[in-house]
């Protein structure tokens, strides 16, 4: 049967020289571990535990038909917890995950400090940047190594970087430069920006900006969207006339939507007086994962985690899950679990993480951020895969998405 998406990765597959001689894209046996054996016995004193602190969603809308479920992250955080078992069995290691919920009243620095009081020395966070600051800060000096799996800041990689702290989740400027890339190969050169009130989607919209002087895009336009939230509110409604008002006298090729909390992006798409498409935290996005990811072993871990968790995969549950498993993958590498062993490895070239990415991943040593392709998606579908077929580096194309070492601020105390 023919795969559309195989069909489309195919060939950016071959130009990054992820193909194999058979034609199968990536190595997908050593990515797959048989998480349906059932996990050793623990070894006495060999068993590490991960904490994991997260903040629940709360409860959505009846409406909300794309509400962000309870166990988001969670889950897969437990599906890396079964895989690094099983592949700890030929090591005689195990692995145990220690959930932290911050519901009302719970704060982050005192979960971190009641983990590590407990003896745990690898963090994993869902937190906003604040936070994850903050949990930084309070443990430096007690040998945590920490995993941010839900703060994209580029500051975290920048003047606020810590040399505890390792990124899974992409940076906005990853974010933006993976689009940008596509964008290039497109031609598609002339932009209108749209910029939504919150914090969140200022900084989105000045990562773009920055990805749109990397890549010489013009940016012909920028308004900010004044309508309100539309996906969380009820009201406040623009009307069909008003949004062609908002797009008249605009020259672009492409809108681009700056909307991290999804409460008006969705609405802009075919409600603009020339038929452009829409791209950046809605319609067109770059993201670590999507349902429709098959290629290199990717389907074999989407059917795994729907039968753990009882439902799709999304990039939260990627995110931990990659960060679960970067433990379980060093201590496999380095024959031990020993915190103060691990900790330097992570940033270190010998380090490299299977993810269904179709390369190994690794972290850049000059700001701990998770080198990895991004995949360029709209809803229902997968349009590329970032680094794009062209773009270049001395290192690795991957470091051509986000900060690079001669621009970094990043300055390990």
């Amino acid at each position: 049967m023919h795969d559309p998406v195989r069909s489309l990765l195919a060939p950016l597959a071959l130009t990054l020289g992820l193909c194999g001689p058979c034609g199968v894209i990536g190595p997908v046996s050593a990515q797959e571990p048989t998480a349906r054996e059932a996990p050793p016995p623990a070894v006495a004193g060999s068993e590490t535990h991960i904490g994991l602190i997260y903040r629940p969603e709360p409860a959505p809308s009846s409406y909300d038909a794309e509400a962000a479920p309870e166990d988001e992250g969670v889950a897969g955080a437990r599906m890396a917890i079964k895989d690094n078992n099983t592949t700890g069995r030929f090591t005689k290691q195990t692995y145990a995950l220690d959930e932290v919920a911050l519901t009302e009243g719970k704060d982050a620095v005192e979960a971190a400090r009641d983990l590590v009081g407990r003896g745990i020395r690898f963090l994993v966070l869902a937190l906003p940047a604040d936070a994850v600051l903050a949990v930084a800060d309070a443990v430096k000096g007690e040998g945590v190594t920490i995993f941010n799996t839900a703060a994209p800041d580029d500051r975290l990689r920048g003047a606020d970087c810590r040399r505890n702290v390792f990124h899974v989740i992409p940076s906005r400027a990853m974010q933006t430069d993976a689009l940008a890339e596509f964008f290039t190969l497109m031609r598609w050169r002339k932009m209108f920006l749209i910029t939504g009130p919150q914090d969140n989607d200022r900084l989105y919209a000045e990562a773009f900006k920055n990805s749109a002087r990397k890549f010489n895009l013009k940016i012909t336009a920028e308004k900010p969207w004044t309508f309100g939230p539309l996906a969380k509110a009820r009201g406040d409604t623009p009307t069909r006339s008003e949004a062609l008002v908002f797009t008249r006298g605009v020259d672009y090729d492409l809108a681009i939507v700056a909307d991290e909390a999804g409460d008006w992006g969705d609405y802009v798409p075919f409600r603009t007086v020339d038929p452009r498409p829409v791209a950046g935290t809605q319609g067109l996005i770059a993201t670590t994962w999507h349902p429709t990811l098959e290629t290199w072993g990717a389907a074999q871990a989407q059917n795994r985690f729907r039968r753990q968790a009882g439902r799709l995969m999304r990039p939260l549950d990627y995110q931990a899950w990659a960060a679960v498993r970067s433990i379980g993958e060093a201590a496999t590498q380095k024959k031990t679990a020993d915190p103060a062993v691990l900790a330097p490895y992570f940033a270190e070239p010998a380090f490299s993480l299977p993810a269904y990415k179709g390369v190994s991943l690794t972290y850049r040593p000059w700001d701990h951020q998770l080198r990895q392709p991004l995949i360029v998606v709209q809803p229902k579908a997968v349009v590329s895969v970032a680094p794009e077929q062209g773009f270049t580096h001395q290192r690795t194309p991957l470091d051509t998405l986000g900060i690079d070492l001669p621009e970094t601020t990043c300055k390990f105390p």
